[in-house]
């Protein structure tokens, strides 16, 4: 069965390789080249990157279904796979497959539709994620599931960590997915649409902490964040991107306290703030410019006046 595959990011890079591995991939599509760090420089995608790697022929577009009908249409693929590829694919496109397109999304449909699933799995302090193996229709994510593969969320894991994790588990599962389909073996299950939640895209603003959600809440965030945008707070006018947060013991904390409130900001202490139902540790930062440190580190040449609230 002859594959044309779509994406863009890293996590497709990892699902294109498992595929790769099994399947005769005929072409890999992905976004233009964009510019790039403080020289603008033009730099490929991580698909294309890794579908060079694996000798697989490169095509890209900004919208493949206006511009790349025919050149796709030519290459005489029986399915087609997109993995975070990030474009509409038209009825027209669609068409073109025999098998249609399968669409490896990373969260357990019906919940979390729409962009950065792994992210909201991570801040919503969901127990367990996974991917879904789905048909690709023209309302987003709404196709019929034909497989799904579940996994627990760890206590401490970050968005970033999970989405490696997810990566793999993606790889495999498009992977049994056609092979059900090779077969003639898949079965596809209709979504409920009374079930189905969605979550936007997050920008670099999103990160901004509040101290007013509970301390479980602020370290959902804060891994949910991790690595980008990053959670950060305001320190002196600057950003300060907060890594990582311990709870600390309400025994120690003071009665009277407001969200956002710096209880202790001492070296060997290190830097205590405020929630609505106790108080976190911002453990690990890293200030604009530097390098990422412990909060002990950072006080040593940065003082902070206990009793400031941090915005």
């Amino acid at each position: 069965m002859k594959v044309l595959f779509l994406g863009t990011p890293d996590f497709s890079a990892v699902v294109l390789r498992a595929l790769a591995a099994k399947f005769d991939v005929v072409a890999a599509v992905t976004n233009p080249d964009r510019p790039s760090g403080r020289g603008y420089a033009l730099r490929p995608s991580p698909l294309k990157e890794c579908a060079a790697s694996l000798g697989i022929p490169v095509l890209q577009y900004e919208k493949v279904s206006r511009e790349g009908i025919d050149e796709v249409a030519a290459l005489g693929a029986d399915i087609a796979v997109t993995a975070a590829f990030g474009q509409i694919l038209s009825e027209k496109f669609i068409s073109l497959f025999p098998h249609g397109v399968l669409n490896v999304h990373a969260s357990l449909l019906p919940r979390y539709r729409g962009a950065s699933p792994i992210q909201w799995a991570v801040l919503n302090g969901d127990e367990y994620s996974g991917v879904s193996i789905m048909r690709t229709v023209r309302e987003v994510d709404a196709g019929d599931v034909l497989l799904q593969k579940k996994v627990r969320i760890g206590e401490r894991e970050t968005a970033g960590e999970l989405f490696d994790r997810l990566a793999v588990l993606g790889g495999e599962a498009i992977c049994e997915a056609l092979s059900l389909v090779e077969s003639g073996a898949a079965v596809y299950t209709p979504q409920n649409p009374a079930e189905a939640t969605f979550c936007h895209f997050i920008t670099k603003a999103d990160g901004k902490m509040d101290f007013r959600k509970t301390v479980r809440q602020t370290d959902c965030f804060v891994r949910g964040m991790s690595p980008w945008p990053s959670a950060y707070v305001i320190i002196g006018g600057k950003r300060v991107k907060v890594l990582e947060t311990t709870e600390c013991d309400n025994d120690d904390l003071p009665t009277s306290r407001t969200p956002g409130e710096v209880l202790t900001a001492d070296p060997a202490l290190g830097l205590t703030v405020a929630c609505a139902d106790g108080a976190v540790r911002l453990c690990r930062i890293q200030p604009e410019g530097k390098a990422a440190m412990s909060d002990c580190d950072y006080l040593r040449g940065n003082r902070i006046a206990v009793g400031t609230v941090l915005e």
